[in-house]
């Protein structure tokens, strides 16, 4: 099957960095983006960040300036480097891989990793 999988999630303090990372799970495929959505309870996903086969990079507002996405492969693993973390950022954090491009576009969600900011 084509699945991505994230691990590093956890416990950290407010001020303090954790990097969760995402790769295939199952068969290899190439992604035309990469990206990390976050989703608490009652919420809706919500993007923050995302990055694209030419190297662009969009990410939410509340993202900048504290947290980094990379593509270690350039086709489908990604890193979410995340610091100056506050309890507001506790969440479960989706790696998303996009496969195609345009209306065909298939979407593959990981099944999330925890992240949880307290003292």
């Amino acid at each position: 099957q084509v699945e991505v999988v994230e691990s590093g999630g956890g416990l950290v303090q407010p001020g303090g960095s954790l990097k969760v990372s995402c790769a295939p799970g199952g068969r290899d495929f190439d992604a035309s983006v990469m990206g990390w959505y976050r989703q608490t309870p009652g919420n809706e996903r919500e993007l923050v960040a995302q990055m694209f086969s030419d190297g662009r990079i969009e990410y939410a507002d509340f993202a900048k300036g504290r947290f980094t996405i990379a593509r270690g492969n350039g086709k489908n693993t990604a890193s979410l480097q995340m610091s100056s973390l506050k309890p507001d950022d506790t969440a479960v954090y989706y790696c998303t891989a996009d496969i195609g491009d345009g209306p065909l576009t298939l979407r593959i969600w990981g099944q999330g990793t925890w992240v949880n900011v307290s003292s």
